[in-house]
């Protein structure tokens, strides 16, 4: 999955390592949300994904989730070396010592999955992307879906693709493309399951 050779594994930086230094050469008190993309380069989209899965498991954050995460999953189709944002939001200017903690936060998450995630089935680093954005694509829309706890399955799928995207796992991508099968069979299921009650309670409202 990654672009290094065989001969360059080892020097590949952990993402952990990555969030830890990634404010050392922060322009002011205050960053933009494109300083960062491009800052993160090509782990980017996959911190993309896995902050936008987090928020889409609060209650009611995973209907405008679900509309957003299109876009990157999109670009990662096509190929995009990172995110490309609207301009309103991606010159939007954030406190740095906000963004600090965020990835103090989430450093210390990641440091605990590399502790059994690591770079192994490594697949070409452009396809990888590709696969993982058609698979968001067909799972985005489900996260819309008016059932209640409809949206949990999806987003927790979400998260594995981001996380075996950034430790170019191809163990756990394999793990999250299966889990994707599975959720979007259930929510197919439970699409189905409504329309049927549908039918068969309307006639007797209708009657």
């Amino acid at each position: 999955m990654g672009e290094a050779t065989p001969g360059q594994a080892n020097a590949r930086i952990a993402t952990s390592t990555v969030l830890d230094h990634l404010l050392d050469e922060a322009p002011g008190d205050t960053v933009t949300l494109a300083w960062l993309i491009g800052a993160l380069r090509q782990r980017s989209f996959g911190l993309v994904m896995l902050l936008m899965a987090l928020v889409a498991l609060v209650p009611g954050g995973s209907t405008v989730i679900g509309v957003l995460l299109i876009f990157p999953a999109v670009q990662m189709i096509l190929a995009r070396e990172s995110p490309s944002l609207p301009h309103l939001i991606s010159s939007r200017r954030i406190s740095t010592e906000r963004i600090a903690r965020v990835c103090r936060r989430a450093a210390a998450f990641l440091r605990w999955v590399e502790t059994f995630s690591k770079p192994r089935w490594q697949t070409p680093f452009q396809a990888t992307k590709r696969i993982v954005g058609f698979t968001i694509v067909l799972l985005a829309p489900t996260l819309v879906w008016p059932f209640p706890f409809s949206h949990i399955i999806p987003a927790l799928v979400i998260m594995l693709l981001a996380l075996a995207y950034l430790e170019e796992d191809g163990v756990l991508l394999c793990l999250a493309l299966a889990a994707a099968l599975v959720s979007l069979a259930i929510t197919a299921a439970t699409v189905w399951a409504g329309i049927k009650v549908t039918d068969w309670v309307s006639p007797l409202f209708n009657g």
